[in-house]
């Protein structure tokens, strides 16, 4: 699926629930999940991953059709359209929108869109529900790179997109596809959960870490590390499971989601509305029929599909010259 970056997609359901709802819902008894027929993981930003069992996994997570009951749908579609009635989205640059469709390649992001989709969801979400961040910096995330190593455009080209951006906002693309590689590698995770032990308020001074695309070294101060993470629990939001939490409780950004969920809950951080209410229903599939493949992936103990996920993290970055080394600088309260 090919999109231009300067025509806005229709959000999808789940998407517009989401910003509906200001957060996480499991819509189990609201939906019929079904396998994609033929799914080509080849057209999705996972395209990379090289283990056979990764690849089987990964398509049976996201190679999903959904159906929404008509009931549903209406509700949902009734309070998006009142949720964002009078929402302005912000202006983007010309030059910069002109730089993103001329110059950048956003390859297919989901299953049931592009790439664009997700920009435009996180740039929705980010002006509804985070007006203290910048829209800007979530429509631009991923442009330096993604989590498997497939990148918008070339390190060669940071100076013009830089030129284009404020700051503030360029110092948060950047940033973004190291934190979240950092996040789902584990470490810095804890150190932030291991300093609310040693000190109950703690306050971060710095993070320093390296750029992904080309491994140069950047810092976050204090402040930009909060922004930066809330950010990423925006993000989050639109990777998880559509129905059925109780059963993919293994899923790795449901994994993830939880654990910033309740990470930055301790650390009074969370500024941006996102809201979450755990799994509906029993731990068995509604509307969800999977081969005895998916069935068995679904049993994989949560702790085993996190500890894969940060092995797969490191292996990306290593094969693209990326360091995972990072430094946390804090100071008691």
């Amino acid at each position: 699926m090919t999109q231009a970056a300067d025509i806005r997609p229709e959000p999808n359901l789940q998407r517009k629930a989401a910003i509906a709802n200001a957060g996480a819902r499991d819509h189990r008894g609201k939906v019929r999940v079904t396998p994609i027929p033929k799914f080509d993981l080849n057209r999705t930003i996972f395209q990379t991953l090289e283990s056979p069992i990764a690849r089987y996994i990964q398509a049976l997570r996201i190679g999903k059709d959904v159906a929404w009951t008509p009931e549903a749908a209406a509700v949902v579609e009734d309070s998006y359209r009142r949720e964002t009635a009078g929402l302005r989205l912000p202006d983007v640059d010309p030059a910069l929108m002109a730089f993103l469709r001329d110059d950048c390649d956003f390859d297919v992001e989901h299953a049931d869109g592009s790439f664009l989709d997700h920009l435009y969801f996180c740039f929705e979400y980010t002006a509804k529900h985070y007006p203290e961040g910048s829209a800007l910096a979530m429509f631009l995330h991923s442009i330096l790179g993604t989590g498997t190593n497939t990148f918008a455009m070339e390190a060669a080209k940071i100076p013009r997109l830089q030129a284009l951006l404020e700051p503030r906002v360029f110092a948060q693309v950047e940033a973004f596809p190291s934190l979240l590689r950092l996040l789902y590698s584990g470490e810095l995770r804890a150190e932030l959960r291991a300093a609310l032990d040693r000190n109950p308020r703690p306050e971060v001074v710095r993070l320093r870490m390296h750029r992904v695309i080309d491994n140069a070294a950047i810092e976050l101060d204090g402040p930009a590390f909060w922004e930066a993470m809330n950010y990423q629990l925006v993000h989050l939001v639109d990777f998880l499971p559509v129905a059925n939490w109780a059963v993919h409780q293994n899923d790795t950004s449901y994994i993830l989601f939880r654990d910033m969920f309740d990470l930055m809950g301790r650390w009074d951080r969370r500024v941006a509305r996102v809201t979450y209410e755990g799994p509906v229903g029993s731990a068995r599939l509604e509307n969800e029929p999977v081969s005895l493949g998916g069935w068995l992936s679904t049993k994989v103990p949560p702790a085993l599909a996190e500890k894969m996920a940060a092995k797969s993290v490191r292996r990306f970055s290593e094969r693209c010259g990326h360091s995972l080394r990072y430094e946390l600088e804090l100071v008691p309260g």
